[in-house]
């Protein structure tokens, strides 16, 4: 990433206290890349995104999603403030790693000690810029620190029992042999022979040299120490494990999305505790300026679809119940549907059937297909993760974005377009219920369940996976699906997204664009859901996910991804970007939509494919 060229604050409008710019990023990406506690390199030096009680969102506009933020139990949503000459507001970084080298003298140690001038970073008495450490220990509690490189220099040279430093000067330097860490030397001045990095990222490596956790979290300012028995791990600096963003979502859908649910936001808490004459004296009141009519019933369909959903949601506490229940809201309205006739131009979810009535998806066991021709998805950073990857299902501890709670997330959102499917239950529920199909899904479910406990810190407590034969058909079905309109349709597969609807009660899938630059709202995804054409591309899909050109290695594997979560998937036929999947490229076998060579039958769509 490149920074931008310096800037000369002037006007009125120039912030009170005037921070040194050292980057930008886009807004989107504050959400999804470089959030709070991410580590980010600008030029030679790298620093660590700062919690969200240290921005300054003055400026930052509000974004209003009811239901994800009682999902998430949040009053409102915030856009990542974007600084211009003379805006107030900013992100906040400090500096991290604070373990520099230089690369002419090769001195290794704390930033404060190569006595860099002001206002820059480089070595005072080789005047190079200086180079942040490659490396850092993390915890699965989110804690992070320097690397121990005394620790580790001087670990085969130290008398058991002793403590202290000794007064020699480290050097780093790479041999320039191979690219591997045995590459990486240090050394110290003290005398002790130069060791190399190589097995430094050994999950026991910090543990043998009896390093513990520090506890510290740098991206909080003032945060206390927090008492940690995890063990540390080395990560390199830029790894993804080092930083893994837990973002929830949520689709504006009827009555919400017309727009009058955010122009109402700050006088909800009122509009609660009034009966239907006090709402409309108060209304009166509000728009007595501005002329402007609100509907009474309105405002009272709004007040009764709140109550709906906080009884379906049910009073449990935990937030992914409540975020089920709002996944089910959204399943429901994508198959009754929005017409556009009926809806105003601030109508933010258009949802109708097609207008061409077609027999051709019948075979497919694809019914009541829906053009959503218009929505709003809001995504909000709920709170990260280091070392393990956050999964809907696995215990990690979700590191906290601020001190304080301040009563908002960082969100963005997102106009685009999509495609719904709905699978026909009776044939589905036959299928599922064959001894072959059950057995395949198990297999994927019990490898699940055993990631999910190793990962737990109580696994006990640990939900069961919900790989079943219908989620893991749907899943793939959507694979394959984007792939193939990346290739058909000239849509980049990063731009679109899948959100699947699966359980006992559910058996959908939406595929929509999932950014709103050039690729986002054009139509041509909503044209691609037209019946006809639809059958010819899940055809097309299906005859694609036939072969692979792994196989007979892929369609035979035993295991596949991260903890034998998948089967016969791999890059080379079903898996996506990361940002297009909702589980992290897991829970997916090409099998149970073609079949295998030996068992045809396996396949949901066999019937289809062989007519």
């Amino acid at each position: 990433m490149t920074p931008p060229p310096a800037r000369r604050r002037r006007g009125s409008g120039a912030p009170e206290r005037s921070f040194p710019r050292k980057g930008s990023v886009r807004r989107a990406q504050m959400i999804t890349t470089y959030g709070v506690g991410s580590m980010i390199a600008v030029d030679n030096e790298s620093f660590i995104v700062a919690g969200i009680d240290s921005w300054n969102v003055t400026d930052a506009p509000v974004i209003h999603e009811p239901r994800l933020a009682r999902a998430l139990n949040v009053k409102s949503f915030r856009l990542p403030p974007a600084s211009d000459d003379t805006s107030k507001d900013g992100v906040h970084v400090r500096r991290f790693p604070l373990w520099h080298s230089c690369p002419s003298c090769n001195v290794l140690q704390h930033v404060r000690g190569f006595n860099s001038p002001p206002g820059k970073n480089e070595c005072g008495n080789c005047q190079e810029d200086l180079v942040p450490s490659r490396f850092v220990m993390a915890c699965p509690q989110g804690h992070i620190d320097d690397f121990p490189y005394w620790k580790w220099a001087h670990r085969n040279n130290r008398d058991e029992g002793s403590s202290g430093h000794c007064s020699g000067e480290m050097r780093l330097r790479t041999s320039g042999r191979t690219a591997s860490l045995r590459s990486v030397l240090i050394s110290c001045t003290c005398g002790i022979p130069e060791v190399s990095m190589e097995g430094a990222f050994r999950r026991s490596a910090l543990a043998n040299l009896h390093v513990r956790c520090s506890g510290k979290r740098p991206w909080l300012k003032d945060a206390p120490i927090d008492a940690c028995t995890e063990a540390p791990r080395t990560l390199q600096r830029g790894s993804s494990m080092a930083w893994q963003p837990l973002v929830k979502s949520a689709l504006s859908i009827p009555p919400w999305s017309d727009g009058l649910a955010a122009r109402l936001a700050n006088h909800w808490e009122t509009l609660r505790t009034l009966e239907r004459s006090g709402i409309e004296i108060f209304l009166k009141a509000l728009t007595h300026r501005d002329k402007e009519v609100i509907s009474v019933d309105a405002v009272l369909d709004l007040l009764e679809a709140e109550r709906h959903e906080e009884s379906e949601a049910g009073d449990d506490t935990d937030h992914d119940s409540h975020y089920l229940a709002l996944r089910k809201q959204e399943y429901r309205r994508l198959r009754a549907g929005n017409a556009e006739r009926d809806r105003s131009r601030t109508e933010q979810f258009i949802c109708e059937p097609p207008t061409k009535i077609s027999s051709a998806l019948a075979p497919l066991g694809i019914t009541a297909p829906m053009l959503v021709k218009r929505l709003r998805e809001v995504r909000a950073l709920k709170s990260f993760t280091r070392v393990h990857a956050p999964d809907s299902n696995v215990d990690v501890h979700e590191a906290r974005l601020s001190l304080v709670d301040p009563g908002w997330l960082p969100a963005m959102e997102v106009q685009g377009e999509g495609v719904f499917l709905h699978l026909d239950e009776e044939r589905l529920a036959n299928w599922s219920a064959h001894v072959e199909v059950a057995a395949r899904a198990e297999r994927i479910r019990t490898n699940h369940n055993r990631l999910l406990r190793e990962r737990a810190s109580d696994p006990m407590s640990v939900p069961e996976s919900p790989a079943t034969p219908r989620m893991v058909l749907l899943h793939t079905l959507a694979h394959i699906l984007i792939n193939e309109w990346s290739l058909d349709a000239g849509y980049p597969a990063a731009s679109l997204r899948e959100r699947l609807y699966t359980d006992d009660t559910m058996a959908g899938l939406l595929i929509y664009t999932a950014t709103s630059d050039s690729a986002g709202s054009l139509g041509g995804l909503v044209a691609q859901g037209e019946p006809d054409r639809l059958a010819a591309t899940v055809r097309s899909a299906l005859q694609r996910a036939q072969w692979c050109s792994a196989d007979p290695l892929c369609i035979e594997s035993e295991a596949g991804g991260t903890g034998g979560i998948n089967l016969a998937a791999c890059h080379a036929c079903v898996l996506l970007p990361e940002t297009s999947c909702e589980q992290n490229n897991g829970l997916l076998d090409r099998a149970l939509l073609v079949g295998t060579p030996e068992d045809p039958s396996l396949g949901f769509f066999h019937s289809a494919l062989a007519s």
